[in-house]
């Protein structure tokens, strides 16, 4: 509110700009001098007829003592300390640093093996033969790069990164977004002529220019013989929410990395397992539901295969108990197509050979354990024995069975000469060494990986929001300032994006301003 000074040999009047009906008035009687004297140096101060003396020197009284010195306020050196933190977690070069330890971080933790036990590590990373000259199995286990995603330095790094983030977040985008929905109107025309895009509109009206834009989608305010508009700001927002989804998606990772299960587990056809008994807990933020005390029964494993032979994929039909034994889910898995149940999810992962079901002269049937063998490659064998004669001999002498798979059976007699080959369920017998073989069936194990992942639906919402605000910052902010000078109205604008066509885009606005006509001299006759 604008205040007028108006002075009088008698009165101080302040008159204010608003609609007050009642306006303060201030009176002083002018004396003819007035002396005042300090220890013993006497100055005399003349008062100007018709003037008003200073209210300092109005004679009630002596001069009142100057106010006291506040203390310094406590919180002072907090708030330089804290400015001076968050000025060093917004340094951009720092924030690159930060992002890219954790990518090497993650690309270290993906050629090192996650969850392995420590003699696993001790064979691969020896001391006697160490990786770059120096890195062992002692790196691994030291620095938990075991468990490289939910390890102290990975966490500690992602904190660090986080507060970056939240630190210019603060310290830079929130200000400009505050700048940026201030109304600033121009009253210089030489200031809007300086702009990146100014032009002159002789013989036109504020007011159609601000019509004009406003259907042009922006947003104008006018005051006086002053214009501002603008259009875009959502753009200056859309930084924020990137920072946001970047938090988001961090957070949920690290909620996962420190609060799922995870476990591992080959159970035969036939059989089941507790979930609670498998998974395991990842980190100290791990909470144990009710899903937990879920029954899961293998109802059936079979593969399918190549024409050539070789496994194209398995599968394996689960159902689901609750605690009172009632069957609450049921699906058939396989390869890339997991079961999910109240944040469980098990996976199909591999698969393996627990038994051989077979007849011996018509006898049986008998369960024989099935082994796998080692063989050089990644091509799985598996191998089972059917002891002949005397059981309790020391040197036990049988028949030797050989299975890539559950397709067919590959018999050796006790001299380990090929025999034959035979099909489970085939129904065909072979005499081997004068006993009588009938293989009835293979029954293959399940590889289940089961795990929780609490984190990933704020993992999914980062990354929608993620792809949501990246759009959205590409769009425009762009400002408007116009001044009415006479019959010509000056126009000057800039924007933060698309500087190529922004100057189109305004002349194709000023264009559509129309041009006021000058009233005709002409006489009526």
């Amino acid at each position: 509110m604008n205040t007028l000074l108006t002075l009088n040999p008698l009165k101080l009047q302040t008159t204010h700009t608003s609609h007050i009906y009642r306006k303060p008035t201030y009176s002083y009687t002018p004396t003819s001098c007035k002396l005042s004297s300090k220890d013993t140096t006497t100055k005399n101060k003349v008062v100007v007829p018709g003037s008003a003396p200073s209210l300092s020197e109005q004679d009630n009284g002596p001069t009142p003592p100057p106010p006291p010195k506040l203390p310094p306020k406590k919180n002072t050196f907090v708030k330089r300390f804290s400015k001076k933190v968050l000025s060093a977690l917004a340094n951009l070069p720092l924030a690159l640093g930060e992002m890219f330890t954790i990518a090497g971080l993650m690309a270290l933790g993906t050629a090192i093996d996650q969850g392995e036990a420590p003699e696993y590590y001790f064979q691969k990373f020896p001391e006697d033969n160490p990786v770059f000259g120096f890195f062992t199995w002692r790196w691994i286990l030291t620095l938990g790069f075991d468990h490289m995603f939910s390890s102290p330095i990975f966490l500690g790094t992602l904190i660090l990164l986080a507060a970056s983030l939240m630190a210019c977040t603060y310290t830079t985008q929130i200000p400009m977004v505050k700048v940026a929905r201030r109304w600033s109107f121009l009253q210089s025309a030489n200031t809007i002529r300086k702009m990146e895009f100014s032009d002159s509109l002789p013989k036109a009206s504020l007011q159609d220019l601000g019509v004009v834009l406003s259907g042009a989608g922006y947003e104008v305010f006018l005051k006086g013989p002053s214009l501002y508009a603008f259009k875009g700001m959502a753009g200056r927002f859309a930084p924020i929410g990137v920072h946001l989804a970047l938090l988001l998606i961090m957070g949920g990772g690290t909620y996962t990395a420190t609060g799922s299960f995870r476990g591992s587990v080959t159970v035969p056809q036939g059989l089941n397992f507790v979930m609670g008994d498998v998974l395991g807990p990842n980190g100290f933020l791990s909470t144990p539901t009710e899903a937990f005390n879920t029954e899961v029964h293998v109802n059936r494993f079979y593969m399918d295969y190549y024409d050539s032979g070789e496994v194209s994929q398995f599968h394996t039909d689960l159902s689901l108990f609750d605690i009172d034994g009632k069957e609450v889910m049921r699906k058939t898995i396989s390869v890339n197509d997991p079961l999910r149940y109240e944040g469980v999810t098990i996976y199909q992962t591999d698969w393996s050979i627990s038994a051989l079901q077979v007849l011996k002269d018509g006898e049986g049937p008998f369960n024989l354990a099935v082994a796998p063998l080692t063989v050089n490659g990644d091509k799985k064998l598996y191998g089972s024995f059917l002891p002949i004669g005397n059981t309790d001999s020391t040197n036990v002498k049988g028949i030797s069975m050989l299975l890539r798979d559950l397709q067919s059976v590959v018999l050796y007699d006790q001299d380990g000469k090929f025999v034959g080959v035979r099909r489970p369920n085939s129904k065909l017998p072979i005499e081997i060494d004068g006993t009588k073989i009938e293989i009835v069936d293979a029954i293959g194990s399940s590889g289940l990986d089961m795990k929780t992942d609490p984190g990933v639906p704020i993992v999914y919402a980062g990354f929608g929001a993620l792809m949501l605000t990246t759009c959205i910052s590409y769009l425009s902010h762009t400002q408007i300032w116009a001044l009415q000078d006479g019959t010509t109205v000056v126009v000057g604008g800039k924007t933060n994006r698309a500087k190529v066509e922004f100057p189109e885009e305004m002349n194709r606005v000023l264009d559509r301003v129309p041009e006021i006509n000058e009233p005709s001299d002409a006489l009526c006759g």
